[in-house]
């Protein structure tokens, strides 16, 4: 069986291989039939100009239908980069806003938290200061009533 898969791969393979060599000598034999034909030198000139022509032509129409193709590729890749570029400037808008709220909101909590810290201490001091009048010392001889 593996034999006969090998006879069967060689053979293909010098099938395709027979075949381009029948492909390109039937090409080298159409340019010497041209080249070789019963027509005068200028009318195989103009055959051969004609050909040409034709060439050139048909290249032309291709290149000119790439740039097409290229023209509306550009464009729809344009506008689809001007719509991504609309939708990510609205994010970042949306975004900047939402961060400025919660500053706004987390400000006012922390200048609250603040105001009630400097309040704590004016009256723990006060009546630190309060407790501390009271018993102060007396250095005067005379007892305390």
């Amino acid at each position: 069986m593996q034999n006969e898969n090998d006879y069967r791969r060689r053979d293909s393979g010098d099938v395709s291989t027979r075949l381009t060599y029948l492909l390109i000598g039937g090409g080298i034999g159409a340019i010497l039939a041209l080249l070789f034909a019963p027509k005068s030198g200028q009318e195989l000139r103009g055959d051969i100009a004609d050909a040409t022509r034709k060439g050139i032509d048909r290249t032309r129409e291709g290149a000119r239908q790439v740039g097409a193709r290229a023209g509306e590729y550009y464009e729809v890749g344009r506008e689809r980069a001007s719509e991504l570029y609309s939708s990510a400037a609205g994010k970042a808008g949306e975004l900047a806003d939402a961060a400025r709220e919660v500053a706004r909101s987390k400000s006012g909590q922390l200048t609250a938290a603040i105001e009630a810290g400097k309040q704590a201490y004016s009256e723990e001091k006060r009546k630190t200061e309060t407790s501390v009048i009271g018993s102060a010392p007396n250095y005067s001889n005379e007892p305390e009533s």
